[in-house]
């Protein structure tokens, strides 16, 4: 990054005549002999999204959706603090989740 020496301001590439000047909105611009000005960016196209899996317990609960008698399950608490917090599971075949309320 270059800097203006009269006011500050960052140096900005223009194209001139033959080559390209470093220039600032006060209007000065730089006499060097050539400006180069390399960026390089790297387009991947679509988005890639880490999901990052935490190691839950399993215990013995049906699913509702296969059948499967066996889940992950995770507590949370979702309600006021004096009440009991929601127990949630997750298949381990078909990844169906659930929540139970007890």
């Amino acid at each position: 990054m270059f800097f203006c020496p009269k006011c500050g301001n960052v140096l900005f590439p223009k194209k001139g005549e033959r080559r390209i000047k470093l220039s600032c909105s006060c209007g000065y611009e730089s006499r060097d002999k050539e400006a180069i000005i390399k960026e390089s960016i790297k387009i991947k196209k679509g988005v890639e999204v880490a999901k990052k899996k935490v190691p839950l317990p399993k215990t013995k609960a049906k699913c509702e959706k296969c059948g499967n008698k066996e889940a992950f399950y995770w507590l949370a608490q979702t309600r006021s603090s004096d009440e009991a917090e929601t127990r949630f599971f997750e298949c381990t075949k078909c990844g169906y989740r659930w929540r139970d309320y007890k």
